[in-house]
């Protein structure tokens, strides 16, 4: 599927026209929903000012997103460009080089987050020569960066300095805005240290796929999850069911989590497994598949982070 993005890619930019910044407003297109909310913080009321576009606005899940020829047009005009960089956009290592707009700004934010950056572990059975099964692992960096109030302060202050790269004149007012917007961030997630701190538990269980590395590891919590990261896997094995399912009634655990979109066909599985199958199911968003209409509806990173943390007081206490 990459080679076939990076043949399409190669017509898309020779048929892209040049882009003068001196002739329009400043492009600024960010990959997935949580960068556009960040970078609306950001720029505050030159939002108007600029051209600032979603690349995955139609509300399928990152994972499961391919670059259209539009989009490639997107990539190759704007000024700013800011995306992920992890698995799931490997298409944009290849999209940025080739560029027409060569002042063009990119920000790989995992390449800004550095050492902070969490990595998880893969299993891929295949068959070796003699038709046996083999396993073998595979550390993948986890991708899910955003779902961290202390790496969205660090990937904020990033964006910010690109930002001043393309449109300088104004870079006190983004400063401030930058700036205004970190102090609330840091306020929530001194919030989320407070209602782990008073919590009767400190354990979490997903019964389903788990992008909340990052989330549990700034406050200390424990967890059991069916996958690691979001695998591409849809059923658990007997022995995940049942040993999650042991594991909410060992610490008597008030509920399961999924993540939004679940089917919770692994849920219902470990809740019928458990001496407990009323236990409600909550559901955590990854932010994962907010789509265009939403972001403009009043949806923000803030208020989902806020969401998020009232699910997680439910399942501590």
């Amino acid at each position: 599927m990459k080679k076939l993005a990076s043949i399409l890619l190669a017509f898309v930019i020779a048929a892209t026209p040049m882009y003068s910044l001196a002739e329009n407003k400043p492009k600024i297109l960010c990959s997935i929903f949580p960068i556009y909310d960040w970078m609306r913080e950001i720029l505050g009321e030159r939002q108007s000012e600029v051209e600032l576009s979603l690349l995955q606005k139609t509300g399928a899940d990152m994972h499961n997103f391919q670059p259209t020829a539009e989009d490639f047009i997107k990539i190759s005009s704007a000024d700013l460009f800011i995306y992920i960089g992890g698995t799931s956009d490997l298409w944009a290592d290849d999209a940025v080089p080739e560029a027409k707009n060569k002042s063009q700004v990119a920000l790989k934010l995992t390449d800004a987050l550095g050492d902070a950056l969490l990595e998880h572990e893969h299993e891929h059975a295949h068959e070796d020569e003699h038709g046996h099964d083999e396993h073998e692992h595979h550390d993948h960096t986890d991708e899910h960066i955003w779902l961290s109030l202390k790496n969205a302060k660090v990937l904020c202050k990033a964006m910010l300095e690109a930002l001043i790269k393309i449109d300088g004149e104004y870079a006190d007012t983004y400063t401030v805005n930058c700036n205004s917007y970190i102090e609330k961030l840091d306020k929530l997630d001194k919030e989320y240290e407070t209602v782990v701190k008073n919590a009767k538990r400190d354990t979490l269980l997903f019964a389903d796929r788990f992008p909340f590395a990052y989330l549990v590891k700034d406050y200390s919590l424990n967890h059991y999850a069916a996958f690691e990261g979001c695998s591409a896997e849809s059923e658990a094995s007997f022995e995940t069911v049942a040993f999650l399912a042991e594991k909410a009634d060992e610490l008597s655990l008030p509920c399961l989590i999924v993540i939004e979109g679940s089917e919770g066909k692994i849920a219902s599985a470990v809740l019928n497994a458990s001496k407990n199958p009323g236990r409600p199911l909550l559901v955590l968003n990854s932010m994962q598949a907010v789509d265009e209409e939403a972001a403009k509806s009043g949806t923000n990173y803030l208020s989902i982070m806020e969401e998020n943390l009232n699910i997680i007081k439910q399942a501590l206490n």
